[in-house]
Order: C-alpha cells, then structure tokens, then sequence
C-alpha cells in the first residue's frame, strides 16, 4: 500500500507538471504536443501500463486494508499507530477518500483519456490532436467543475495522512527526518491538488468572463 501509494504521488506530481502547460497563451499548441508525446512515446507507454496497475493495485490494497480494520475490532495495521496523527479527519476516513478520488479518476479517463485515444478529435494548426480544446469545452461545464474541485479536497485529505504514513509504514521513522517527511507531505498535498483544480476553475473562469 505504501510503496503503490508514494509511486502514485510521483506520478502525480510529473502529471501536473505536465498539465500546466494549459495555462500557456499559445492557443493550446504546448499543451497539444505535450499530450502527443506523452501518447506516442514507447517508454511512456509502457510505463503507464504499469501505472494503471499501481492505481488498481493500490485501490484493492486499501479495500482489503479496510475490510481487515473492520474486523479487526480497533486493531488496525502495522504501523498506523506510528502515522501523522496531525490530521485525524482524513486518517479516520482514508477508504471514503479513496472512494471518491478513484470515482474522479475514472471519470476524469472517461471525459478525456477515452475521447482522444477512441473518437474523432479535431486538430490544432500544428497537427496534433487538439485534446485543449476538449478540456476547455469539458470544463465550461460547472457541474463537473464542481466535482473536480471536490475531488481535489478529497485528494489532499486522503494525502494529507497517506504522504507521511507511507514513509512510516516502510520503517523511514526518525527524530531527525520525520519532521522534514511531514512538513514535505503536507506541502505536497496542498500544493499538487490545488494546481489541479486551479485547471477546471481557470477554464470556467474563462468561459464565463468572455476572455
């Protein structure tokens, strides 16, 4: 659970990296050949075969993890009694978070991920397959809008505990670096969700200001 969980923030984080090329004024061309490469690439590829079993894996993992703690009458897994307990709301309520962001996930493939790879798409003036204009009409929509941004609360409270308690789990617990671990997991989880729903929110912004 920990090591799918701390593969996945790495992942996380390059993907928004990536993504942040939507903010660039150049009509989407960045962005465009960005989503090429990354679609065509070989390695790329076939590394995100693996991470789609990272995210199934990890979503099992924390079921069966769920499961045991409800039968376990209040004894729960190695080393969760060693994790930050900083944040009780989001360690009590790990599964319903997961929940959701394994539901915006899908979602999320569905509205772009299956489009580009198995309808007509029109093209940009590069060639490419013009995925930002996809993204741009999806988020004119504010009920989805709404959803992303939910789901991104619920991303960085299910982060919030998972970050830290992912190193303790593994054994990484020391005076000297546990307190570093923490004030990174908590920047991270703040900072990755909030560059995801400023996406949604600036495409609506957008579209209901005329710019």
């Amino acid at each position: 659970m920990s090591l799918t969980g701390l593969f996945l923030c790495t992942f996380l984080l390059v993907h928004m990296a990536g993504n942040l090329q939507l903010f660039v004024n150049d009509q989407g061309l960045a962005f465009n050949a960005y989503a090429k490469f990354m679609t065509s690439n070989i390695l790329i590829k076939t590394v995100s075969y693996g991470l789609y079993a990272m995210i199934l894996l990890h979503a099992v993992k924390g079921i069966l993890i769920w499961l045991y703690n409800r039968n376990a009458k209040g004894q729960a897994y190695a080393g969760k009694e060693k994790s930050d307990t900083r944040f009780r709301f989001a360690a009590h309520n790990m599964a319903t978070l997961g929940i959701i962001v394994f539901a915006f996930i899908g979602t999320h493939m569905f509205n772009f991920w299956a489009k580009m790879h198995f309808t007509t798409m029109p093209v940009d003036t590069a060639g490419n397959k013009d995925l930002y204009k996809l993204v741009a009409e999806a988020f004119q929509n504010p009920i989805l809008v709404g959803f992303y941004v939910v789901s991104m609360i619920a991303l960085s409270l299910h982060l919030l505990h998972g970050f830290a308690s992912g190193f303790q789990t593994l054994g990484l617990n020391h005076k000297k670096y546990t307190p570093i671990i923490q004030s990174t997991g908590t920047a991270f989880s703040i900072i990755v969700p909030l560059g995801f729903a400023a996406m949604p929110l600036f495409f609506f912004i957008k579209h209901v200001s005329g710019f």
